[in-house]
């Protein structure tokens, strides 16, 4: 019932040499116990990159709008649709790694990241550009697990934090840079640019893995048949959920009936992986108490993260008038302070029980955002830089202690689909955390007879900061309830005697 790795030394093992590549005794010879860490690294490459094609798209989308000629509605599908097609594809990991192994799920991955760029960046209608950007978020989701999946598997406890922090290190620069580097790309080459820039990221790490993966993975178990009604209920309704909280924003009513559906759905799915032959949840995962709070908290955590992070930059410009320059520019040190907080907080997650770490980190955020709830045009400029680098501060002391807690005592078999599930219901959480956020804000708009794009107008300045500051304390009062289940993801005591 432990998390150890069955081989300490290296993340294969020594099984009948493949006709490709080179096998585990042969690379171990090679490069003795780094490899675990260049196979890890290797793995961080491709979840940059993954990351990096989520993040670009979003300054194309202006570009994007006047070449296809798209309204708003569809217009949102660039960066839904790989969205939806990422959170669901977490789900397909685990099956994966038992049919294929590591290397193969992974080259794979790769590949259909680096297609969907060179397609996408070639695409003459909106059909096509699309169905990249779903192929790319496919590509992205099964790559998003398999660093944790590594970690937790071949890495003892005294160097899981350290191999956290430095996934998390990587995986943090990504989003920072990938709107500045989309926006100069845009501006010199067009929106064309911005898919192909993931091509070269790709035939690195393509590279890298037929260098540093073995033939012979650890990683690979018996292949089970796929649980394609699971999937499909899965993605129903994932959906449902999304477009039920986005229609919120035209019609309440509508959009409840339609998120009701969505939960419908997943009571189905629920109840089929409890006794689908393969499933492609294992429900025995929340029989943990740890694992069962920890997924409750990533939910939650993801809801929080990405909806403060399309709240954070709306409110800098439109609530206090700040130019998107500038907005940027106060953005910057919260984080590089937040790749700093995970390095530092990934060393010390061996020392420091998990559930402490996750409840210090969550009580920061709620803080930050209570303290973003005070603020008005008046503000300083410092003072509000600090009030956000806080928050990341939290952000860097939750981020490798959550998947480390929850999976604390998880049973070996287990780990696989415990690390897919986490990263699935931590993106679920943020798909719909945007969404609430939005639907939130212009809730709280409406009430105090305010738009956001009104300019000059002290009384609709006024309003629109009084909306933002009851969305920042809504999403403060969310961190605080994660607080309580995060103190359930402490170990039980052992027994005396």
């Amino acid at each position: 019932m432990s998390s150890h790795p069955v081989d300490p030394a290296d993340p294969v093992q020594p099984t009948a040499a493949g006709k490709r590549g080179a096998t585990r005794a042969v690379l171990l010879a090679r490069y003795g116990e780094n490899l675990r860490w260049l196979v890890l690294f290797t793995l961080m490459l491709g979840s940059v990159s993954s990351i990096v094609s989520s993040t670009i798209v979003n300054v194309a989308v202006p570009d994007l709008s006047r070449h296809f000629a798209l309204g708003q509605d569809r217009a949102q599908w660039v960066a839904a649709s790989f969205m939806i097609a990422m959170t669901l594809a977490m789900l397909l990991t685990p099956w994966l790694l038992d049919r294929f192994g590591l290397r193969r799920t992974y080259m794979g991955a790769l590949l259909l990241l680096g297609l969907g760029g060179l397609v996408g960046g070639l695409s003459p209608t909106y059909e096509i550009m699309i169905g990249m950007r779903v192929a790319e978020g496919v590509a992205a989701g099964l790559m998003q697990p398999l660093p944790n999946i590594l970690i937790l598997r071949v890495f003892h406890e005294r160097d899981q934090g350290k191999a956290m922090a430095l996934f998390g290190f990587g995986v943090v620069l990504a989003p920072a840079v990938g709107p500045s580097l989309g926006g100069f790309l845009v501006e010199a080459f067009g929106w064309r640019s911005i898919f192909f820039v993931v091509v070269p990221i790709t035939l690195i790490g393509l590279w890298m893995a037929r260098r540093y993966m073995a033939t012979d993975s650890v990683l690979q178990g018996e292949p089970k048949p796929l649980d394609w009604r699971g999937l499909v209920l899965a993605g129903v309704a994932t959906v449902a959920l999304l477009n039920g909280v986005v229609e919120m924003r035209n019609s309440v009513p509508a959009g409840l009936a339609t998120a009701g559906f969505g939960v419908a759905m997943l009571v189905v799915f629920v109840l089929w992986q409890l006794r689908a032959p393969s499933p492609l949840m294992d429900m025995r995962l929340y029989s943990y108490r740890q694992f069962s709070a920890g997924a409750l908290v990533g939910f939650i955590y993801g809801a929080g993260l990405f909806g403060s992070t399309y709240l954070l930059p709306v409110y800098m410009q439109m609530g206090l008038g700040y130019s998107p320059s500038r907005a940027g520019l106060l953005l910057l040190p919260a984080g590089l302070m937040l790749a700093l907080t995970i390095a530092v907080a990934g060393r010390f997650s061996h020392r420091v029980l998990p559930h402490r770490q996750v409840s210090v980190g969550l009580v920061l955020l709620a803080l930050s955002f209570l303290l973003l709830a005070m603020g008005s045009p008046t503000t300083p400029y410092v003072l509000l830089a600090l009030w956000v680098v806080i928050g990341r501060i939290g952000l860097g002391c939750v981020m490798p202690a959550l998947t480390l807690g929850a999976m604390r005592g998880v049973d070996f078999s287990l780990i696989a689909q415990g690390a897919s599930c986490v990263n699935f219901l931590r993106q679920l959480g943020g798909a719909i955390g945007v969404s609430l956020a939005g639907v939130g804000l212009q809730w709280r708009l409406s009430s105090h007879g305010a738009v956001l794009h009104e300019h000059g107008d002290v009384l609709a300045t006024g309003a629109r900061i009084h909306a933002f500051d009851e969305t920042f304390m809504a999403v403060a009062a969310v961190m605080a309830v994660a607080v309580l289940a995060a103190w359930r993801i402490r170990p039980r005591p052992e027994p005396a005697g």
